[in-house]
């Protein structure tokens, strides 16, 4: 660890929020508080969907928000904003690379721009649908129409998801042409704009990275998924639900070309602070990068804990470390150091 002492900085772990991943928000929130009081903080843990929760910050105005949101309202930029706007630092990336990387439409195009590769995709909005009434002729004929360009553009099986909802909520693997209809009609339910992308077959692999100017990957993650069809939001968060293997069994070239690519992403997202980059490694060794996560989650079972163990790092002392990562950051930013 570096050889910095910041006990003296109120430190207010955020967490909870009205998102779908609220509750896993929670777990990864009291982690971290929990990891803070035994490293000897002064720490408060802030559920930002309670009342007046808001109005606490502005009158105890931390020395820096520890972010541990998932999902909408805390990794879209919306808090990260209010806490700039109150001259609050905070850990983690800044509005724009938040709010990009939410949106797994717009990292794509990102990521594609960066000459990095990913499952070839369309994007659809609600109001392409006449969603007055689920059972009225247009909305039928209009998700007919939608699933035949899917199948031509993305073919079966195809992964259909919201857009800027994160843990796998309101996804669906369509491998028949009625579920492709009933996916869309799901995401549509859970989000204003559905994402559609080509299925590929294949090991799932995530790479976390930490850093703000020099980044650095850690080790690749193999995701054995256990008891679900394919890693959602119980294989991730049920005991048992999902094993991880830390550093993933592949060969060092592979390894090297993931992490290079997690942190292509990272840096071209412009995130901060630790990000964490899925992919897919299908059977001819190419890998595919599928979205970019940049608050991961930090509970038992989550994964950046996992990849820092094996980097020699405890969880308190991660904790720690993007503490001062960001402290560090703000104060470059501030005196422009």
């Amino acid at each position: 660890m570096e050889a910095l002492n910041h006990k003296d900085k109120k430190i207010a772990v955020l967490c909870g929020g009205r998102s779908g991943e609220r509750e896993v928000s929670l777990r990864s929130g009291t982690a971290c508080y929990d990891a803070f009081l035994r490293k000897g903080y002064d720490v408060r843990l802030i559920d930002i969907a309670d009342d007046g929760a808001l109005l606490d910050i502005v009158t105890q105005k931390p020395d820096i928000a520890f972010l541990a949101l998932h999902g909408k309202g805390g990794e879209d930029g919306t808090i990260q904003g209010y806490l700039e706007t109150l001259g609050i630092p905070y850990t983690g990336s800044g509005i724009l690379a938040s709010a990009l990387a939410i949106n797994k439409s717009r990292t794509k195009d990102i990521y594609r721009q960066n000459n990095l590769p990913t499952p070839d995709s369309l994007t659809f909005v609600r109001s392409d649908f006449d969603t007055s009434s689920e059972k009225n002729t247009n909305y039928v004929s209009q998700l007919a129409s939608a699933a035949k360009t899917i199948v031509e553009k993305c073919g079966l099986a195809c992964v259909i998801k919201p857009t800027t909802e994160g843990s796998s909520l309101g996804m669906t693997i369509a491998k028949k042409n009625e579920d492709v209809i009933s996916g869309l009609e799901l995401a549509l339910r859970v989000d204003r704009e559905v994402i559609v992308e080509e299925f590929i077959s294949g090991t799932e692999l995530t790479v976390g990275v930490m850093g703000y100017e020099n980044p650095q990957p850690f080790a690749p993650i193999q995701i054995n998924v256990t008891s679900e069809e394919f890693y959602n939001f119980e294989a991730k968060y049920a005991t048992g639900g999902s094993t991880h293997i830390c550093p993933a069994p592949v060969a060092d070239k592979i390894t090297q070309i993931a992490q290079k690519m997690a942190v292509a992403a990272h840096k071209a997202l412009g995130c901060g602070g630790v990000s964490r980059t899925d992919m897919i490694l299908d059977d001819a060794g190419n890998l595919y990068l599928l979205e970019t996560n940049t608050i991961p989650g930090m509970t038992e079972t989550s994964l950046i804990p996992d990849a820092a163990a094996e980097a020699g790092i405890p969880f308190d002392d991660l904790c720690e470390k993007v503490l001062f990562m960001a402290l560090s950051h703000n104060k470059v930013l501030v005196d422009g150091d």
